[in-house]
């Protein structure tokens, strides 16, 4: 079997839906990581046999972005390119498809690619609506036209918040924020817990990118022609504080919850890139690897719980790896929710029900408040759903190789009661 490493990697700024790339599409932050990454590197477009691209709002006008993405970065024609979707794991999927492309010989260099533009999910009419205008385009007659038009009602205008629908499981109907409602309550994590988690989120955030500890991996855009440059994640307060966390009302569940936009990750728009390759093939075009995966695993749990997905994760790829969380010396989770990163860090301590040996749970152990998400993570730099499992991967990498580590566990909850974790090791140079 071929050994595949990560041989570069870049992101985008993340930066909130609706704001300074809400005019950027994600075929485009898709194109620029790609051309980053291949200008960076010299790399040959030639040399690429596959573009994998991860994406959950897939644009109604490119469809498969990814073959998108790829022939305007200027991939050859002959190349292939395919899209993936994991929910909040696509930009994770999208990495091991690769990793699994070269391992099985089947390519010796691939782009994966995450990308998500929030702020173009759209906004809906009602089937209602959609079929009444649709009768009136059919009419024939003005008489018609009008008889179509009368049968419209204000009731029929209400609008469909496409995010909002993304954003809710269609097998439970609860939405994401409801399901960590629920663990909160039944981890008993206290509402004063989660922001103190969320404000220590955005104090870790703040001091990365005032010690430049994310620049290396965040490359700088120009979303318009005469628009300013963006070099860092516009999403980092380092004005918030436990009295404006505490401000915030409950977000889901008004009347009991605890969950609010403060302690919940941001929307976000943002792209990210990885460039795999086959060790020797690297190796005989002269580049330096900067990862290995050592392993990698998806796990299915209840879709109402389903931020619990990445203790049942961890725990096989843990196992498939041979080692336990205390030989991490970095843990990433996405921080889709705080209530939900703690209720994972207590339920490594103490695996949920179905986590049994069988997949590996006596790998799991305590996680130190030290080696989890030492710079921040998606409450304070966002989650562009798509984007976050690359970015995840390429943070853990960048992280490792400035404290001189080894070895790290990143993971993340997904939407529909499933869990992704993969253990990447620094391949020093």
């Amino acid at each position: 079997m071929s050994e595949a490493v990560i041989v570069a990697g870049i992101r985008t700024p993340f930066v909130q839906a609706g704001t300074k790339l809400g005019s950027t599409p994600a075929p485009e932050l898709g194109r620029l990581v790609v051309r980053e990454i291949i200008d960076r590197h010299d790399l040959d477009p030639a040399e690429v046999d596959e573009l994998i691209c991860g994406n959950v709002a897939s644009p109604v006008d490119a469809a498969n972005v990814a073959r998108v993405i790829a022939l305007r970065a200027g991939i050859p024609k002959d190349k292939i390119a395919h899209t993936v979707s994991r929910n909040c794991a696509s930009g994770m999927e999208c990495v091991t498809q690769a990793y699994d492309r070269i391992t099985s010989g089947r390519a010796k260099c691939v782009i994966a690619v995450g990308v998500d533009s929030m702020s173009h999910i759209p906004v809906f009419w009602s089937k209602t609506f959609s079929d009444k205008l649709f009768a009136v385009t059919k009419a024939k007659s003005a008489m018609q036209k009008l008889k179509a038009l009368w049968k419209i009602k204000a009731r029929d205008l209400t609008p469909q918040i496409g995010i909002k629908m993304g954003l809710t499981d269609p097998v439970t109907g609860m939405m994401m924020g409801d399901t960590a409602d629920k663990l909160a309550r039944e981890y008993d994590i206290s509402r004063q817990e989660q922001d103190e988690f969320a404000l220590k989120s955005h104090e870790k955030a703040v001091q990365a990118w005032d010690q430049a500890r994310l620049a290396d991996e965040t490359m700088t855009i120009y979303p318009e022609p005469k628009s300013a440059a963006i070099s860092a994640d516009i999403g980092p307060r380092e004005d918030q504080s436990m009295k404006r966390l505490e401000r915030l009302k409950p977000y889901f569940d008004r009347k009991w919850g605890t969950v609010t936009v403060g302690n919940a990750c941001q929307v976000t728009d943002g792209a990210v890139a990885l460039l795999l390759m086959d060790a020797e093939y690297a190796e005989q075009l002269g580049y330096e690897p900067i990862g290995r995966i050592r392993s990698y695993a998806y796990a299915g749990c209840d879709p109402s719980r389903m931020g619990l997905g990445p203790v049942y994760a961890s725990a096989r790829a843990l196992q498939d790896a041979d080692m336990h969380s205390d030989d991490m010396d970095l843990v990433e989770i996405n921080e889709a929710f705080a209530a939900q990163v703690l209720a994972c860090t207590r339920g490594f301590e103490n695996p949920p029900d179905g986590c049994t040996n069988a997949i590996g749970a006596e790998h799991l152990g305590h996680i130190p408040e030290e080696k989890l998400n030492v710079n921040g993570g998606a409450i304070a730099l966002g989650h562009p759903v798509g984007a976050t499992g690359a970015r995840l991967i390429l943070t853990m990498l960048h992280e490792l190789k400035r404290r001189d580590k080894a070895t790290g566990l990143a993971t993340l909850c997904i939407g529909g009661g499933q869990g992704g974790a993969m253990v990447v090791e620094r391949v020093a140079a």
